[in-house]
This record gives structure tokens, C-alpha cells and sequence, in this order.
């Protein structure tokens, strides 16, 4: 184990002119599935709320319960159940096409309504005339997946966000299971597409992905859906995020040796499948480039990849308006060791 448990370290670091301009502070944990600390920086005990790192095992009981299988659901459907997407076309098809494999449409979801994260594909909406509806929500997918998982085991969608509900039930003691933390109200808030999200410590989170990435600690069943949401990801990236974002471009050229899913909040997770490895990362302000920055890092030091893209985003070019380059977000030595390239890539 190396590092401070107790208090936050540096992950990350912004340029300009040559002085440190910023800096961002967090901690980062890698685990592997037996439960051992691989490497650890910062407070990884205090528990923090993972928002929508966890959504990969969210989607667990889509396929243990047999959901996926009674409705069909393509590799794709899978992966944007596990998703936080820019509401691309692509992405809403595949969560409207969810939807009517239940003989619901998206009036249904409770996820509430936003504008497409991506600007071109917001810009082209808004052209139409037409609205934005609640399949544009970043998390729709997953909120597809629980209107099939509810249809699929005889439950009533209504109020399914609930913690009441028989569905958020089942995330509950699937998370507490995988993570090996209590899911109870004593660590229960509300996400930002309504359902709850329950506080854990860092440690519990890159345990959870650890057994998540070799179904150790696992019931069959679920190493068996594991398995199959791995291969789902890796072969749909495009639909955990979309276009130009950290996930999709990490996935497209790394998966399925590195799968990633960022949350809100500055939490990212890591999976190291064939390393047997979990990483998460959160930075304390709650910024996401310096968990993408932190994640491209550890991903680079402990899975053992020298990729382009790991590069680019473990020490990025800032450039000003006219297209100057004029500073750089930099890994720390701590997190990235001797994986820091040289020179912004």
C-alpha cells in the first residue's frame, strides 16, 4: 500500500506560463478481488456517494432476474443500461427501442428531462422545433433497464425511483452484496435522475469493479451476468458515453482490457479485467477532468498500457481561443509514477 489513507492527496494540476495555476485534491484506490489494497492515496474510508460509477452493477440484476433474455436485449441495450450518455440519436433509438420491447414508451421513466449533453446533437434537436423529452436524460438507459427488470418480474413501474419499490429493493442488496457495505437509509441520497444512491467508502467501490471485473466474490449468477455486461460494453462503447468523451474514447481503443465509467461529483471507476483489478478515483471538488486525468493515470501505471489516448488525457494541452497552446492538466507523480509522459501529448 503506498500513501496517505488519512487525507487527500494531489491528483491532478493545471498550467499556465510554467507555475501551477491549480490544483486538484482527492484519493484513488486499486483493489484487487480478494479485498487486497494493491495502492491507495488519500482517503479512500469516508464514505462518498459513487452516483453513476455504479450503474454497471445496477445492471446486474437485468440479467439475473432474466430480463435481458425475456425482452431480447442486444449488446447494445445492455451497454446503454450501463451508460451516461450525451443523448445522441443513436443512444436515444436504443432507449426507445428498450422501452417498446415492454410495450411502454418513455413516458414511463422518472428519470426527468434535460437537453442532450451533446451540443451538435442539442443544436439539431432544437432545430426540429421538436422538445427535449425524458429519453435525452444522461441515464435514461439504465431507467430503461429497470422498466424491463419491473415488467419482467411482475412489478408495477409506477414510482419505481422509490426506495420503496420492489426494483430499487433489489439495487439495494445487489450493491451491498457486490460492495460489502450496507445499503441502508442511514447512507441513502437521491441521485440526479431521481433513485437513490447510497454512500461508500472508495475502498468498497474498487472492491465492487474488482469482483465485478473476475467474478470473484461473486454469486454464479452474477459473475455470469458480469461476464456478459463486460462483453457488452466493450463491443457497444460508443453507448456508455458518447461522442468525444473520456469513456468512449478510453474504450475504443483499450476495451475490453480497460473498461471505465465516470460518475458526477469527480468519481471515475476503472476495470482491469485480465489484471483482476478495480480503480476509483475521487477528486474532493468534484471535478471531472481531474478524475479523468487521475484514471488515465492508474490505468497506465497498473494495467500496463502505453496507449496514445491514456497520454493524452494523463497530461493535456490547454490551448486558448485562438488555438495557442498556453498551459497543461497534468497526473501527479504520486498517482501517475514513471507513466507521466514527458511533454503534453
Amino acid at each position: 500500500m503506498t500513501g496517505n489513507t488519512q487525507s487527500d492527496t494531489l491528483l491532478a494540476e493545471v498550467t499556465r506560463g510554467g507555475r501551477v495555476e491549480s490544483r486538484h485534491y482527492g484519493a484513488a484506490v486499486v483493489m484487487d478481488a480478494s479485498g487486497k489494497t494493491v495502492f491507495a492515496t488519500g482517503d479512500v474510508a469516508t464514505p462518498i456517494y459513487p452516483r453513476s460509477t455504479v450503474k454497471a452493477l445496477q445492471a446486474l440484476p437485468l440479467l439475473t432476474e432474466g430480463a435481458a433474455d425475456k425482452f431480447s436485449l442486444p449488446q447494445e441495450a445492455l451497454a446503454l443500461a450501463c451508460a451516461s450518455h450525451q443523448g445522441e440519436p443513436e443512444h436515444i433509438a436504443v432507449a426507445a427501442d428498450m422501452l417498446g420491447r415492454t410495450g411502454w414508451d418513455y413516458g414511463v421513466l422518472e428519470c426527468g428531462t434535460h437537453w442532450p449533453l451533446d451540443a451538435h446533437a442539442a443544436r439539431a434537436l432544437a432545430a426540429t422545433g421538436e422538445q427535449a423529452c425524458a429519453l435525452h436524460n444522461c441515464c435514461s438507459g439504465k431507467h430503461a433497464g429497470f422498466i424491463c427488470l419491473s415488467c419482467a418480474t411482475g412489478q408495477d413501474p409506477a414510482h419505481y425511483s422509490r426506495p420503496e419499490h420492489p426494483i430499487m429493493q433489489t439495487m439495494a442488496r445487489t450493491l451491498a452484496d457486490v460492495t460489502g457495505v450496507p445499503h441502508t437509509d442511514a447512507n441513502r441520497g437521491t441521485d440526479g435522475c431521481a433513485i437513490p444512491t447510497w454512500a461508500i467508502p472508495l475502498s468498497a467501490l474498487a472492491l465492487a469493479y474488482a469482483r465485478f471485473a473476475t467474478g470473484t466474490g461473486l454469486s454464479a449468477d452474477r459473475a455470469q451476468a458480469a461476464e456478459r455486461l463486460r462483453a457488452a460494453i466493450a463491443s457497444a462503447p460508443f453507448m456508455i458515453a458518447g461522442t468525444d468523451q473520456f469513456d468512449t474514447l478510453v474504450m475504443q481503443d483499450l476495451a475490453p482490457r480497460v473498461l471505465t465509467k465516470m460518475g458526477a461529483e469527480g468519481v471515475m471507476i476503472a476495470i482491469l479485467p485480465e489484471k483482476g483489478l478495480g480503480i476509483a478515483v475521487k477528486c474532493r471538488d468534484g471535478g471531472v477532468r481531474a478524475a479523468e486525468t487521475a484514471a488515465a493515470a492508474l490505468i497506465a501505471r497498473f494495467g500496463g498500457e502505453d496507449a496514445p489516448i491514456l497520454n493524452h488525457f494523463m497530461r493535456r494541452p490547454l490551448k486558448n481561443w485562438n488555438g495557442l497552446v498556453v498551459g497543461e492538466l497534468r497526473a501527479s507523480r504520486e498517482l501517475a509514477g514513471d507513466r507521466l509522459p514527458d511533454a503534453a501529448a
